[in-house]
C-alpha cells in the first residue's frame, strides 16, 4: 500500500508493506519514503512496515506553522492511529530519530521499541556549526547537484564516495520528482538543531537500541552514546565501519540487527 494517509492534522504519504509485528520508518532531513527501501524490500517477510514523508517532505504537504520537532512526533502518532496501529517498534534515523525520541516521550503508548541510528540528544558547538552551514549551502550552491555532492561529504563512506555508490544515489535523488522546497529543508534544519532531550530521555521506558557509525562525521558515537547512556537499560552499538546512513550502504547487516534487536523484544514479552 503506498498512498496519502488523511490523520486528524495532515495528510501524509505512506508505504506500508509486509505483514507481523508493526514496525515505524522515520526519515531524516530531505529524505522521503523511498529512504527506507531496503528495508521495506529486506524485512517485509517479518514485519509490517511503515514508511512515510515527513511534513514538507516529498508528497506531504507544509503545514502553515512553524516547523519542531514535537509537531513532527504528533504527526507519527496521528499516522499510527490513523492506521489502528496500537504500537509499533519504532525505527528512526537522523532527524528521523529525534523525532522518533519526541514520539516516544509524548505518545509512549504507542511505542513498543526504539531503534535510533546516528542519533544526538542535543546538538554540541561543533554540531551547530554544521547545522548552518547546510543551511546556507542549500540556499547559495550553484546547483541542486553542487549541494548534494558538498552535503553527502557528511553523510556517506569513503567508500561510497570511491565506487560510486554517492554519485548513483545523487542522480536518483536528482531524478526524484518531489523534491521538499528550500524554505521547508531550511525549516527542518532549524528544527532539528534546536532540539534538546538531555533531562528527559530519561522518562523513556521502552527497550532502546542506539546505532552509531564509527566514521559518521555529522553524528558522530559521542552523541549516540550520550543518548543511551541516559535512556535506562538501553543498549549502544557501534557499526566501526559505517557512516550516517548504513541502512543504505550495508542493508543487510543492518537489518539483521534491527530485526535481532525486535525478535528478543517480541520474546521477553
Amino acid at each position: 500500500m503506498a498512498e496519502q494517509v488523511r490523520t486528524a492534522d495532515i495528510d501524509l504519504w505512506t508505504d506500508q508493506r509486509g505483514s507481523g509485528p508493526d514496525v515505524l520508518l522515520i526519515a531524516g532531513l530531505g529524505d522521503p519514503a523511498e529512504a527506507w527501501e531496503a528495508q521495506l524490500d529486506g524485512l517485509s517477510d517479518r514485519y509490517r512496515l511503515t514508511a512515510f514523508d515527513n511534513r514538507g517532505m516529498g508528497r506531504s504537504p507544509m503545514r502553515p506553522e512553524p516547523v519542531s520537532v514535537a509537531a513532527m512526533a504528533d504527526d507519527a502518532a496521528g499516522l499510527l492511529r490513523a492506521l489502528a496501529i496500537p504500537s509499533a517498534h519504532v525505527c528512526g534515523f537522523s532527524g528521523g530519530s529525534i523525532i522518533a525520541q519526541e514520539l516516544t516521550l509524548r505518545h509512549p503508548e504507542l511505542v513498543r521499541s526504539l531503534a535510533l541510528v546516528s542519533t544526538w540528544a542535543r546538538f554540541d558547538a561543533l554540531a551547530r556549526s554544521m547545522a548552518a552551514s547546510w543551511r546556507w549551502m542549500a540556499e547559495l550552491a550553484p546547483s541542486e547537484r553542487a549541494f548534494l555532492e558538498a552535503f553527502y561529504v557528511w553523510i556517506y563512506t569513503p567508500r561510497a564516495h570511491a565506487d560510486g555508490t554517492v554519485a548513483r544515489i545523487i542522480d536518483e535523488v536528482l531524478d526524484f520528482p518531489y523534491q521538499p522546497s528550500l524554505d521547508a529543508v531550511q525549516s527542518m534544519i532549524d528544527a532539528f538543531a534546536v532540539h534538546d532531550t538531555t533531562d528527559r530521555l530519561p522518562d523513556i521506558a521502552v527497550p532502546t537500541l542506539v546505532l552509531a557509525g564509527g566514521v559518521d562525521l555529522s553524528a558522530p558515537p559521542r552523541l549516540g552514546r550520550a543518548v543511551a547512556d541516559a535512556i535506562p537499560g538501553a543498549r549502544f552499538e557501534v557499526m566501526e565501519e559505517e557512516a550516517h546512513q548504513p541502512f543504505q550502504e550495508v542493508p543487510d547487516e543492518f537489518n539483521a540487527r534491527v530485526d535481532a534487536f525486535w525478535r528478543e523484544v517480541d520474546a521477553g514479552s
